[in-house]
């Protein structure tokens, strides 16, 4: 089964993918995470790709797809996948269809607005060990101290307020139009993000019907 998650920013799709690859025995594949690496790597996709992440801009398509590609190749994706962040412009889901990709199913985790940007602007990081915590959700035993590796936490540039704002204007702008060109192909499906994770991923697996 190859599934698309969208959502805002923070909206939780990732964690929602998470959960269902594990159920399906299948990869996720968060572009986020490809262009992350990319970036701490100083490859030179990741240096072009760190100056749009750095402003809320989104990644251009050609630095994306070609990530993708390399990344979809691999055996491991062929029972099926989970894409997360990708695609996030009409552009890019027809760029995933010249590839012969066929898509099963797409899930939209649907969250405010306003909890998104309570959300995003909490989280705190590790560089080092990469666990996430949140301010209110998920804090550290110790203030600003990661728990695994005892080093300061960060806030990442994109977590910041004025940039998680600018992040969802670009995202209702250009992702939000994906809902309709896969609407009309009957492909999606929406689950209401909840306070608790599992009442979310519940509503998750009744989409997909697993």
């Amino acid at each position: 089964m190859n599934l698309i998650f969208l959502g805002a920013p923070g909206a939780g799709k990732g964690t929602q993918a998470e959960v269902v690859t594990k159920k399906l025995n299948i990869p996720a594949i968060s572009t986020g995470n490809i262009l992350r690496e990319a970036v701490k790597n100083g490859t030179a996709q990741g240096i072009e790709a760190k100056k749009y992440m750095d402003s809320g801009e989104l990644v251009p398509d050609e630095v994306v797809i070609g990530i993708l590609k390399d990344r979809i190749s691999q055996d491991d994706c062929k029972k099926g996948f989970v894409l997360d962040g990708f695609p996030r412009t009409v552009a890019q889901a027809e760029a995933l269809e010249n590839m012969g990709i066929k898509i099963d199913k797409v899930v939209e985790i649907y969250v405010s607005d306003e909890d998104i940007i309570e959300r995003l602007s909490g989280r705190r990081v590790s560089e080092i060990s990469g666990v996430s915590y949140h301010i209110k959700y998920k804090p550290p035993k110790v203030e600003g101290i990661c728990d695994v590796t005892g080093e300061k936490l960060i806030q990442r540039d994109d977590d910041k307020p004025e940039t998680v704002l600018h992040r969802l204007k670009t995202y209702h702008e250009k992702t939000a139009p994906l809902k309709d060109f896969y609407q009309k192909q009957g492909k999606l499906v929406t689950v209401i993000g909840q306070e608790k994770v599992a009442d979310t991923t519940k509503l998750t697996f009744e989409a997909i019907g697993i």
